[in-house]
């Protein structure tokens, strides 16, 4: 037990080493928790999944400079985890659930007109859908777009004119 606390210090007087030592093994301990969590928490990007990553930040970093004492701040982070992988499981089998959790796509653009009511709950503008189009078909011209969808994790996706593709 000693040589632990040589190693990572108790409380918050520690010395570049043993703070050293808290960094590496809260890399450790955050790299199993993630990999408990599951590809979504850092693979899709929803808030309901930046909810885990901000948590986690927060949490773990306490155990790197000793604002908490390790064992109970991995517990907390843990438990963070578990809760966020028992959410999405829930999701994934209950629709309502999920779209309360994850929220829903929105039609902002279709066939020519731009729908004003779903784009003001979005809080997107023109220019924002205008951007996107310009990224993804390198022209601003809304001849080629069927329609524009604010997605979930919150990216425009652009849906081309069939004549459009050639």
């Amino acid at each position: 037990m000693q040589t632990l606390i040589a190693l990572f210090g108790e409380g918050k007087d520690l010395s570049a080493l043993q703070m050293g030592m808290r960094a590496g093994a809260t890399f450790f301990a955050a790299l199993v928790l993630i990999r408990i969590s599951g590809r979504r928490s850092f693979g899709q990007r929803s808030p309901f999944d930046y909810v885990v990553a901000i948590l986690l930040g927060a949490t773990l970093s306490r155990a790197i400079v000793g604002a908490s004492p390790a064992a109970p701040t991995f517990i907390a982070s843990l438990v963070i985890v578990l809760m966020h992988r028992a959410l999405a499981w829930a999701c994934v089998r209950s629709r309502a659930l999920e779209l309360v959790v994850g929220g829903v796509e929105r039609q902002l653009y279709r066939d020519g007109n731009f729908n004003e009511r779903q784009m003001l709950a979005a809080l997107v503008s023109r220019a924002d859908v205008l951007e996107t189009v310009r990224k993804e078909l390198g022209t601003d011209a809304l001849d080629r777009v069927q329609s524009a969808i604010l997605e979930r994790n919150g990216e425009i996706s652009i849906i081309r004119k069939a004549h459009a593709l050639d």
